[in-house]
């Protein structure tokens, strides 16, 4: 018997615009992983495949919960010792309003559930742009539209207040605010923090605040949380072990949302939905929680003196690179050096994968200034491995557009 001829199965269309540069170019570097090179991967924040461990007590937490079996399900928000682990945290952190908390698998997740709750497709949240690119892939997946606001340059990066302004209309949301950024390393004032909150207090907009690499910062600034100069406006403050802790494979986020009571309640109520609906966050891993934010801190002096110099190194480099200059990351560990060249810079980054066999992410992948280029380095590797990795950078600039 023949067979019926199989109608092609197609994707969604709302996954047309879909984009996740730092992790599609991946398949450009299988391939020329497979000709025989060794490529230096300088396109993904993870700590762990360089010299950074998670801190031993935290994972001797993990551990002993699963040799106690605590491998079954959590309860959907958390177990409670997390619960006020995180609360404790943000009373240090200066959040005076906190009316919930919940742990999700990554910070990703908590994304997801605070996007998926709040829009109704063709609704709007501002998110910076250049942006790390999740959020534009959740927006998308929702069925809302994509609504960004600069992030300016010629001021250390902070948001263009008055281009959020222009932005807002009337099926905005909220508005993403990521400090420190990814993927430029810029951290915002006092000042910048409560004029976006007096923003969000006229439109009555919800603030998702990013706040994933608060305590990587450098060159002993201070990151200050939004919660904790706008009492009164509704904010989610994102959290997560991941990078503070180093340990991202482990899949720890939190949020912790704060505001008005009354006014945030509905949302909270949607969001538990969504997190009863996929059961529970990863249980064994839930018991570090405590233990990383209450427990010792040494190895965090460790690591930002390695960012540091990481960062040292990278800015000299960047401004010593014919058609390349980049403005000081502040915190996290990414920097965004801008390129002055005839091409775009997926082609730039595409032909130095290809050349050098160095893979970093093009700036259009995160969405920038029209009429910018720029590319994301990640300043996680060893010295010597980022000075071998900036002279084959600054030798192919040099050779190409000379």
């Amino acid at each position: 018997m023949p067979l019926a001829h199989t109608r092609e199965i197609t994707p969604a269309k709302r996954l047309d615009n879909l984009r996740y540069a730092i992790r599609d170019l991946a398949v450009t570097a299988d391939g020329v992983v497979k000709q025989g090179h060794k490529v230096l991967f300088l396109n993904v924040g993870d700590p762990n495949i360089y010299d950074f461990v998670t801190p031993p007590h935290v994972v001797q937490a993990a551990c002993k919960a699963m040799r106690d079996n605590k491998n079954g399900y959590a309860p959907s928000t958390a177990i409670p010792e997390a619960l006020e682990a995180i609360r404790a945290e943000a009373a240090r952190k200066g959040m005076t309003s906190v009316q919930d908390v919940f742990v999700t698998n990554g910070a990703g997740e908590a994304v997801d559930v605070c996007l998926t709750a709040l829009l109704n497709e063709g609704d709007n949240v501002l998110t910076p742009c250049p942006d790390y690119p999740l959020y534009s892939a959740i927006i998308c997946k929702t069925g809302a539209v994509l609504n960004t606001y600069y992030l300016n340059e010629d001021d250390g990066w902070q948001p263009d207040l008055n281009d959020m302004r222009r932005k807002i209309n009337s099926r905005t949301r909220g508005i993403v605010l990521i400090n420190p950024n990814n993927p430029t390393g810029a951290i915002c004032t006092r000042r910048m923090l409560e004029q976006i909150a007096e923003i969000a207090r006229e439109h009555n907009l919800l603030i998702i605040a990013d706040e994933i690499y608060d305590k990587l910062i450098l060159d002993g600034g201070e990151q200050i949380s939004i919660a904790s100069v706008a009492p009164d406006v509704p904010i989610v403050t994102l959290g997560g072990l991941s990078k503070n802790y180093l340990a991202p494979g482990w899949r720890i986020g939190w949020s912790i949302v704060s505001g008005d009571g009354a006014a945030v309640k509905p949302f909270v109520e949607g969001m538990h939905k969504l997190l009863r609906a996929r059961l529970s966050a990863n249980h064994p891993e839930q018991y570090a929680i405590k233990p990383a934010l209450e427990g010792p801190q040494d190895h965090l002096v460790e690591v930002i003196r390695k960012l540091s110099a990481r960062r040292d190194l990278t800015v000299s480099s960047c401004n010593a690179t014919p058609h390349t200059s980049c403005v000081p990351p502040r915190g996290a560990f990414y920097a965004f050096p801008r390129i002055d060249i005839p091409e775009g810079d997926d082609v730039f980054v595409r032909e130095l994968l290809l050349d050098k066999h160095i893979l970093v992410v093009h700036g259009s992948g995160f969405g920038q200034r029209p009429g910018s280029k720029h590319f994301r380095i990640v300043f996680l590797p060893q010295e010597e491995l980022l000075k071998k990795a900036y002279s084959e950078i600054r030798d192919f600039v040099a050779k190409r557009y000379s």
